[in-house]
């Protein structure tokens, strides 16, 4: 088994441990005083940097993330040895990790007023990282994507990983849509990881790009981030360190405040429904909320275009993390 692979089942098991047992161990309606707190989390041999910190019945709690391969998860502090820090500290700290090393790729890349950030991943493999938006939408979810990917996959690659961008708005209006999601990934036909979209998603038709989505004059960035953050948890859902930005707007100021939370912007290089095609490494952008079924076309098209590759596994999907992490891995 080669060491990506290897890495990626690692990742499956220890998330759905997690998972099984934070559920177990926290009621996530009750979630309070969910704020940001960083430092270094020790438990041998691994190092975690402290992204958040949270109560839940009388028990505190953590959100960290392993700063070499990405992964997020839910523990108690006293499993660990640790050290509050400054996000500046902290950032410090791990500077020779893939974590920092694409925290800071992404500051570099923060002037673009549209799709700053991360916006491909692996270069070197054949295939994608796929990631579909879940904006506010009064239609279904386009469940398409999800089961022409499981018909495709289910024979090399099980469970197929794709990232979700949702918003704390389509949580609570699709229950049932989320519910499904949730079972795909239970049954292990998907993997999904869980991408912050934020929490309202405005947009207007009339204003500027400078003046609309985040960058509205008046947005509270805070409840946009942390927001989303619990919502997703208690709805069972383990946030990772990805965002995406609405409308895939931001300026250089909006960016570093971003990256101050400890996440990473995430891009495309291939917007489907704007005709961008995609390449080896590329991140794919679809969305599933049922307001684009153009770009869900072109995806369900180029699945079976790529049909006799995937059986062959010289098509492949990959996870976003780990597409990441390669990226950065031995890098400056």
């Amino acid at each position: 088994m080669n060491k990506s692979l290897l890495k990626y089942l690692l990742a499956i098991l220890i998330i759905g441990g997690l998972q099984q047992r934070a559920a177990a161990q926290a009621n996530y309606l009750k979630i309070k005083n969910y704020k940001t707190f960083y430092g270094w989390a020790h438990h041998a041999p691994q190092d975690w940097m402290i992204l958040r910190q949270f109560e839940n019945e009388g028990k505190t709690y953590y959100l960290l993330v392993n700063p070499q391969t990405l992964v997020t998860k839910i523990d108690e502090p006293n499993f660990y040895q640790v050290k509050p820090m400054s996000i500046t500290e902290a950032r410090d700290f791990f500077k020779s990790t893939p974590y920092q090393k694409a925290l800071r790729k992404a500051e570099k890349q923060s002037l673009a007023l549209q799709d700053a950030g991360i916006e491909s991943g692996i270069p070197k493999e054949t295939g994608i990282s796929l990631t579909a938006d879940l904006c506010p939408s009064h239609r279904p979810l386009d469940r398409r994507i999800f089961t022409d990917i499981f018909t495709e996959f289910q024979k090399v690659e099980r469970p197929a990983p794709i990232a979700l961008s949702v918003t704390g708005v389509w949580m609570r209006q699709h229950p049932q849509d989320l519910e499904w999601l949730k079972q795909m990934q239970a049954k292990h036909e998907i993997y999904i990881t869980w991408i912050n979209h934020s929490f309202n998603h405005r947009v207007s038709l009339k204003a500027p790009l400078k003046e609309n989505f985040l960058l509205e004059p008046g947005t509270d960035m805070n409840y946009e981030i942390l927001e989303t953050e619990k919502a997703m948890l208690k709805n069972g859902l383990l946030p990772s360190v990805f965002f995406r930005f609405p409308g895939l707007v931001s300026d250089q100021q909006l960016v570093y405040k971003l990256t101050d939370y400890g996440l990473i912007p995430i891009g495309t290089d291939a917007w489907l429904a704007k005709g961008q095609q995609p390449q080896a490494g590329s991140i794919v952008l679809i969305h599933g909320n049922g307001n684009e079924p153009t770009g869900v076309n072109d995806f369900i098209k180029l699945l079976q275009s790529e049909a006799g590759s995937i059986a062959k596994k010289q098509w492949l999907l990959y996870d976003l993390r780990e597409s990441v992490e390669e990226e950065f891995e031995g890098s400056n």
